[in-house]
């Protein structure tokens, strides 16, 4: 390759080099230890110094020198990279150096000229390459030379993606090795050469189970990774924090594309993973922080970041924190993040004052009457313009426009409910699931609150209001509140039943969503009615178990809300649908918010603050609970020295997380951790299940089994009330566990949220998120091993594999799989991917993949991965003709290929030639079948595919057709590929030319015994010495057909044919080949 030209100096390099080639102004060198003489004392010293040096130039076994005659100084301009293909690269750099360069240089008169020259006829040579490179990094020149050295150590597909790169040491066993880093697209890999000890390591992400953080006593600090079951350590990092990071973030996106089959559409640094960049990484990672703490849309991306203080009021002091920008709003957040944070839309602001030179200001205003101070803004005149613009742009003719439209829209229906008041009624909901949308919380509608009634319980409420009130006055109210610590501390005393729905969509941030997207619910709830799929008939199974005893779901007005909301949700992302415990939440966000807004909070809890828990897997809930073990042993140890086995809390805590304590608390007590929820988000959760624990510990020591303990946690939570609650009994939920007569004394909600807060408030929600990535990895993988299990069991009861090699057909398919989608995000496999069906669908293989496979494994030889006969076995093995194979079908074709009878095997091969004759398409994707997709599911088609399955019965030789001529003639061909190299080949393919020469003569006799004029003489015998390239005679008539029992009957009385198929091929041999090679393969 061409380098930036850089000085050398010859004096000490000449025991390491030795020249080639030489003339007037370069010379080429070969580095001492490669090629002639390379062995030896010599070798090892040279490549241990090439792997510690960071220069391409210094390890490359050959180079380019540039030098002028009177000048003692030598430019390095080209390198040879690449080991196998050195030679031959170096000296088409010389060859076209004497082409280009040579004469031209002869036109100068001074030595600096012609270095000049040079210098720049090289830059321009590595700009053009450039051009067309995957180095987008700040320092191209030398990320080029590592991502050279990357390619030529570990020889993985061109358009694998180099990200970064770091040295460290790498523990192999109890000694170190010195060598670099490499982290990629893909890959986590590492490379070392130490006096001929060569370590080289390459590891997949979606392969990881565990990477964390780690501390011993002969590792003060390093990375710990397992994978396979092994352990490996690297250490000797100089930035280890930035290293573990990108490697966090590498291994999630290699999660979420592979796992969850995510496109990432709406991030543009993610969606190509040929382009990703440790810049884009990190820009992402920023972004998508900064949306998760300030609660914003995901559309949002982290702009800017500013220093500076904003002066809080009533408080009356400057706090000092940071500012940030997005596209559509201004965010600020103290220094602990705790102390203040304020969230403001540009579409709220209505001006920007023009900037205080003296004190660095920034003050905006937005509506209500307020303004935000930033001051000590370093770059404050350009941000000033900036927010101008920005809501400038917010405020646009086209937003305007849009807005005037809505409110000509509503007031045309405030006219006519003037004008008809019958219809209001209407509007709280209608019989038979109509499409309108209740405009009223449904507590409002069942339980009115009595201005007039004084009891204790409601003055109390009245009180709360009356304190919020101040609050409100104080810092705000609506989207641009101010939230501090008093904030907090009001909402662990308890939110007024009037207010509930209101802070609910604020702290969500879904009171963003709504507000940007009018209309959308509507629209949803229109498109949505009538729809007949999989999760409306979920829906519709679970909408009377929701809430059950409330009395607004046993009415249609609250059911039929219900169903609008989930039904619109499930037409929104079709990606989850409906899960169970969706209803149950749904249900209380109905009660204390309208229809529309339930659905934005909805949204905001399923897609923002509880990501991945509403899915078949619930693998959030999972995670969180592999979260809640961890701080179970920091905060419990009392708990944890008696109970050796956690996971019993994963399993009683599931229902926990996934309702947010709703399933197991009254109504009126869950919606005061609903209301710590939407505040402080799953910190919350994980602090109360800390609290219950801690409450029952000695009760739960003392438990024989896990029944009781189930026992006294069921208990516990039928004594929990909240004493200030001004709901009515009727209202009230009837305690969901024991129904005898509690033990435990009464326990008040909010002490017992007081209580979590003081104990475990210190859990920071920076912690949880990291907690969370570290475990995801090892749930994730769990989960896949127990699939795997499960295809597996099925799959062993029609194949004759046994199961420990199944699984290396299982890694081998999957790994193919991710093969697949590794280099781009349109795979037939990604493309089609349907998280509905079932673990045996999940990995699947189209034509291209399949062929790759299919050609390491196959015991003959017989099939390239890009002959038309791997074609006609994967069209043979779809038997849904969707285009895409999964492991049992592909496991079935093996074998019967490796394990079936003579007949059997025989009779695969001729089925392959039977029509239709397929032709593989001109850009090699067979697409997939239009009848399969997400659309209305028709559960009746399943069960009878489902029941024609159970009653087929076994193929018999005679249910199977003719095959014409021409295919016939190709099934010859197709037996003689297979016997080629065989060792007994000249035998077989004489006994293949004689069947066929057999059954030609036997139908031509036959159908001469049919024409009007008798039998004739029969065709005389082919030779049997016949070519095999020769397959078969030529047949005069096209209507001649074989059926597969002549074949069968004639093949048998060949002996030499009959004990080639017989004999037993070892898969293990193939199994391990496919191993080694199944990546190499990809780079073909």
């Amino acid at each position: 390759m061409w380098l930036k030209p850089e000085e050398i100096l010859l004096k000490n390099a000449l025991k390491l080099w030795v020249t080639e080639k030489d003339n007037e102004y370069f010379v080429v060198q070969r580095r001492r230890g490669y090629g002639e003489g390379g062995g030896g004392l010599t070798g090892r010293l040279v490549g241990t110094l090439d792997a510690v040096l960071d220069s391409t130039s210094k390890v490359a076994p050959f180079r380019i020198l540039h030098h002028t005659p009177d000048s003692q100084v030598y430019w390095a301009v080209a390198c040879g990279v690449s080991l196998c293909v050195t030679k031959e690269e170096i000296f088409q750099h010389w060859d076209w150096l004497q082409q280009n360069i040579m004469r031209t240089l002869s036109v100068f008169d001074s030595s600096e000229d012609i270095t000049s020259f040079v210098q720049g006829k090289i830059r321009g040579l590595i700009a053009e390459e450039g051009k067309t490179s995957h180095v987008l990094e700040d320092d191209p020149e030398k990320f080029r030379e590592a991502y050279l050295r990357f390619e030529n150590w570990f020889a993985l597909p061109p358009q694998e993606k180099l990200v970064t790169y770091y040295a460290c040491s790498y523990w192999k066993g109890k000694v170190p090795c010195q060598g670099w880093l490499y982290l990629s697209t893909n890959f986590l890999c590492f490379y070392s050469y130490l006096l001929g000890a060569e370590v080289k390591l390459v590891i997949s992400w979606d392969e990881i189970w565990r990477l964390e953080k780690t501390s011993n006593v002969i590792l003060t600090e390093s990375v710990h990774v397992v994978a396979h079951g092994e352990d490996h350590y690297f250490s000797m990092l100089l930035h280890l924090n930035e290293t573990f990071v990108i490697m966090e973030q590498l291994a999630d996106y290699s999660v979420k594309r592979l796992f969850d089959k995510e496109a990432f559409e709406s991030e543009r640094a993610l969606s190509d993973p040929l382009q990703i960049t440790k810049r884009g990484l990190e820009a992402h990672a920023k972004s998508e922080q900064f949306r998760t703490f300030f609660r914003l849309p995901k559309e949002e991306n982290l702009l800017e970041v500013h220093e500076s203080f904003l002066w809080v009021p009533s408080s009356h002091f400057n706090t000092l924190g940071k500012m940030c920008l997005s596209e559509n709003y201004l965010c600020f957040a103290s220094q602990d993040g705790s102390q203040c944070h304020i969230v403001v839309p540009m579409r709220e602001v209505v001006n920007v004052e023009k900037p205080d030179s003296s004190s660095r200001a920034l003050t905006v205003y937005v509506r209500g009457k307020r303004a935000l101070r930033f001051t000590e803004v370093r770059d404050y005149r350009r941000l000033a313009t900036t927010v101008r613009d920005r809501c400038g742009i917010s405020a646009s003719p086209q937003h305007a426009a849009s807005a005037e439209v809505i409110r000509g829209e509503c007031q045309s229906l405030i006219n006519h409910f003037e004008d008809n008041p019958e219809d209001v009624t209407l509007m709280v909901g209608q019989k038979d699931g109509s499409k309108a949308v209740s405009t009223e919380a449904l507590m409002t509608v069942f339980h009115p609150q009595d201005v007039e009634n004084l009891d204790p319980k409601m003055l109390k409420e009245k009180m709360k209001e009356q304190s919020w009130n101040i609050h409100f006055s104080e810092y705000g109210r609506g989207t641009c509140m101010f939230f501090t610590r008093k904030t907090r501390d009001m909402i662990v005393r308890g939110v007024p039943e009037a207010l509930r729905g209101e802070l609910w969509m604020l702290f969500s941030g879904a009171v963003n969503d709504m507000a940007t997207h009018p209309g959308y619910y509507t629209e949803l709830v229109e498109q949505s009615l009538g729809t007949s799929t999989l999760a409306t008939e979920e829906i519709e199974r679970d909408l009377h178990r929701s809430l059950p005893d409330h009395p607004a779901f046993q009415s249609d007005t609250g059911i039929s809300a219900l169903r609008r909301v989930l039904t619109a949700y499930a037409c929104r992302n079709p990606k989850i649908g409906y899960c169970q415990a969706m209803n149950i939440l749904t249900s209380v966000l109905l009660l204390y918010a309208k229809e529309e807004e339930a659905f934005w909070l909805l949204v905001a809890v399923c897609e923002r603050m509880l990501p991945d828990y509403f899915n078949r897997r619930i693998i959030g809930a999972l995670v969180d609970q592999a979260v809640f073990e961890d701080l179970i042993r920091e905060n419990l140890p009392q708990l944890v020295e008696n109970m050796t086995d956690l996971s019993f809390f994963s399993s009683v805590s599931l229902s926990w997380f996934l309702t947010l304590f709703i399933s197991v608390l009254p109504i009126e007590s869950a919606v005061n951790v609903v209301d710590c929820f939407f505040y402080d988000g799953i910190k919350a959760i994980l602090q109360l299940g800390l609290s219950v624990l801690d409450y029952n510990v000695e009760a739960l020591i003392r438990c024989h089994d896990d029944a009781e303990a189930v026992t006294i946690l069921n208990k516990f939570f039928d004594s929990v009330t909240n004493k200030d609650s001004p709901l009515p009994p009727t209202v009230q939920q009837a305690p969901v566990g024991n129904h005898e007569k509690s033990t435990h004394l009464n326990v008040d909600i909010s002490e017992l949220i007081r209580k979590a807060y003081e104990k475990y408030g210190n859990i920071r929600s920076e912690e949880v998120e990291s907690s969370r990535k570290r475990n995801k990895l090892f749930v994730i993988q769990t989960l896949e091993d127990t699939t795997k299990q499960n295809v597996i069991r099925v799959v062993s009861q029609e194949v004759k594999f046994t199961p420990a090699k199944l699984d290396e057909l299982y890694n081998l398919f999957k790994r193919q799989h991710f093969l697949s989608c590794y280099w781009t995000m349109k795979s037939p496999a990604l493309v089609h991917h349907d998280p509905s069906l079932a673990y045996l669908e999940q990995y699947q293989l189209g034509f291209q993949q399949f062929s790759v496979l299919f050609s390491l494994l196959e015991p003959w030889a017989f099939c390239t991965n890009k002959s038309t006969l791997s074609l006609w076995v994967f069209r043979l093995i779809d038997e849904n003709q969707d285009g895409l194979v999964n492991f049992k079908e592909f496991c079935c074709a093996l074998d019967h290929l490796y394990c079936g009878s003579f007949t059997n095997k025989l009779k695969f091969l001729f089925k392959l030639h039977l029509p239709p004759d397929f032709d593989l398409p001109e850009d090699g994707v067979i697409k997939k079948s239009p009848e399969r997709g997400r659309g209305k599911v028709d559960l009746q088609a399943y069960l009878k595919q489902w029941q024609n399955e159970i009653l087929r019965k076994e193929e018999t030789i005679k249910d199977l057709p003719r095959i014409n001529q021409a295919q016939f003639i190709q099934f010859s061909k197709t037996l003689y590929n297979i016997f080629h190299g065989d060792a007994a080949e000249e035998s077989l393919y004489r006994a293949v030319a004689h069947v066929t020469s057999l059954l030609l003569r036997m139908e031509e006799a036959g159908r001469r015994l049919q024409e009007p004029g008798g039998a004739r003489a029969a065709l005389p015998p082919a030779s049997v010495d016949a070519s095999p390239r020769e397959a078969g005679p030529e047949l005069p008539e096209p209507d001649w057909s074989f059926s597969f029992e002549q074949i069968l009957a004639s093949l048998l009385n060949e002996p030499a044919v009959v004990g080639f198929f017989e004999r037993r091929v070892d898969i293990q041999s193939k199994v391990i080949r496919a191993q080694a090679a199944q990546l190499k393969q990809a780079v073909g």
